[in-house]
């Protein structure tokens, strides 16, 4: 068995526990994703199979879009809804927020979330993070193709991300809300596009069979 499967992972699993389906099914280990998606989040992975799993590097070079809520007025360790807060601000208004939205598109400068599995002193930032050490990440360029406000219902931003690989969303959320004068964190995250792959072509892990 070799080739593509689009994926539907559902939040509060890891994109690996996603997998465990395909390998059952397919009696294989030699399975691969494109691009990890945190355990709250939910979306497209788009999963390679036995020998196809040799263009992993390939697909994981693809643009990708979200839709996600960031949540303002405070901001969490992880910057998604699974970490503690560590701090709180003001709401910003509308008009400041679209505002400042504009500034983080095009080629930015982004530093990841410290709870990421970006590397710092040959280790994951995320193991630093938890074991009490401090750990700093330094910025890099991403690219945001296009950052659309969908709705703005206080404290709840809903928008639509096209960008590069690497970028983080919740790095976004956190930066526009500190832009703003207050303080942000990803409610909620679901991927719809890998490249030219959509999320309404993919199957949910319990729906998957040698067929789909």
């Amino acid at each position: 068995m070799e080739g593509l499967l689009l994926i539907r992972k559902p939040a509060g699993v890891t994109s690996f526990g996603a997998l465990s389906p395909v390998k059952r099914m397919l009696g294989t280990g030699k399975v691969g994703h494109t691009g990890t998606l945190d355990r709250f989040a939910e979306g497209l992975l788009a999963v390679l199979v036995g020998p196809m799993t040799r263009f992993v590097p390939y697909l994981t070079e693809l643009d990708k879009e979200y839709e996600a809520v960031f949540e303002f007025g405070a901001e969490t360790d992880t910057l998604d809804p699974e970490g503690e807060v560590i701090a709180t601000a003001e709401l910003p208004a509308e008009a400041h927020i679209l505002r400042r939205v504009s500034e983080f598109t095009g080629t930015i400068l982004q530093a990841p979330p410290v709870y990421s599995a970006v590397h710092s002193g040959g280790e994951r930032a995320h193991r630093i993070a938890r074991s009490g050490r401090q750990v700093t990440l330094p910025a890099r360029p991403v690219t945001v193709h296009r950052f659309d406000v969908l709705s703005w219902e206080p404290p709840f931003l809903r928008v639509r991300v096209a960008c590069s690989k690497g970028t983080y969303i919740r790095s976004l959320a956190r930066d526009l809300a500190l832009a703003c004068g207050s303080r942000g964190y990803v409610k909620e995250l679901v991927r719809t596009r890998i490249g030219a792959f959509t999320l309404e072509e993919a199957v949910r892990p319990e729906e998957i069979s040698r067929e789909s």
